[in-house]
Order: structure tokens, then sequence, then C-alpha cells
């Protein structure tokens, strides 16, 4: 990676720094972007450079998980493309990966509150998971070599149905369920859901 590279990686990583510490602290429609320009130490036009909206200041920080299932998809070797997504999504829990609900960090639950309690951040996130449906639909078809609509059902189904798992993970955890003891739940709960998909998709 050139200087070039690091220095804009950097300063890409210092505009998000301030707005999630400025957002957690007063709320995200109390924060201006401007306010935030000003805590990271750059002008407005360079932020948006960088984040194209305001939203995009937060739902940034998912960006390596938009295409995770397509690429689950893609590298599973010969194993149908819903029993892969499947192992992947018991993985995640094992390993607390946040974006499964599963995870009790005071960090992550803080971020967790002010994504679903911000209806702009919901509109957001209803957008990333637009971006997951296209990416998975397109790992569908080539992998299974399937086209029309039949991929695109598929992956609107799977998507929607991961979402709502780490919905309702993240619904107990906020409760004040330790993220441990819910694991074995959240387990068969994934069982049960990928269970019906398989139901529905098992033409795919």
């Amino acid at each position: 990676m050139s200087l070039r590279e690091r220095k804009k990686l950097r300063t890409r990583q210092a505009i998000s720094d301030a707005a999630i510490s400025l957002f957690l602290d007063s709320g995200f429609d109390r924060v201006s972007v401007a306010e935030v320009a000003a805590a990271a130490e750059v002008s407005k036009p360079t932020l948006f450079k960088y984040f194209p909206a305001k939203e995009d200041l937060v739902i940034d920080r998912l960006a390596d998980h938009r295409e995770e299932a397509a690429d689950v998809v893609r590298a599973a070797a010969g194993q149908p493309p819903l029993a892969a997504l499947h192992a992947h999504f018991l993985s995640g829990l094992e390993r607390r990966d946040p974006i499964t609900g599963l995870c009790d960090e005071p960090e992550i639950l803080a971020l967790n509150r002010l994504i679903y309690d911000t209806p702009a951040l919901v509109a957001g996130m209803s957008r990333f998971n637009d971006h997951s449906i296209e990416a998975l639909t397109t790992a569908l078809r080539e992998v299974t070599g399937r086209s029309g609509l039949a991929p695109r059902l598929a992956a609107g189904q799977i998507v929607t149905v991961q979402r709502l798992l780490a919905l309702e993970n993240h619904r107990h955890i906020t409760a004040g369920v330790a993220a441990a003891k819910r694991y074995l739940a959240a387990a068969t709960e994934a069982d049960q859901a990928f269970g019906l998909l398989r139901s529905g998709l098992d033409g795919l």
C-alpha cells in the first residue's frame, strides 16, 4: 500500500471514529456533519468525499459484511449454498460476531442501539440489505447456473432471515441477557430458520 493510500485510510478512520464518538454522546440527529468534520479536523467537502451521506458515517462500520453472504457461497467449494450459509452463521454465533446480534461488548451494544433507535440509520440498513441481496443473487446465479427470478427470491429470503435472527439476538442482549447464556437458544433458532429455508429452497 502506498503512502497516499495509507493516508487516505487514516483520514477515513479518523472521520469515522469522530462521528461514532459524537453520535454516541449526543445522538445521531443532534450532531451535524460540520461538527463531525471539525472533530476529525477535515473540511466538509473532504468528509463527503469519503462518506457521501451522513448515514454512511455509521453504516460504513458494517461495510465488510455487505457481500459476506455472496463470498461464503462462492467459497463453498461444492457445498450447497444454503448449507454453507447456515454453517457460516453458526460460526458467527460461536465467535460472537456483532453482525449476528449475539455480542454483548459495550461498544458493540452502544453502536447497535444507535442504529436500531435512529430512523435514518434503519433506512440506511435497508439499503445495506438491498446491496447484500443483489450481491448474493449474483453469487447464486454463478454457483447454481440458475437464471431468472429464483436466485433473487432465494437471496431475499436468506438475507431477511439472517437479519431477523440478528435482530432477535439483539433484542435479548439489550434486555440484559448475556451472550453466553443466549448462545444455545440463538443456535437453535438459526437451525430452525435455515431448516425452514431449506424446505422451501431445496430446488435451488
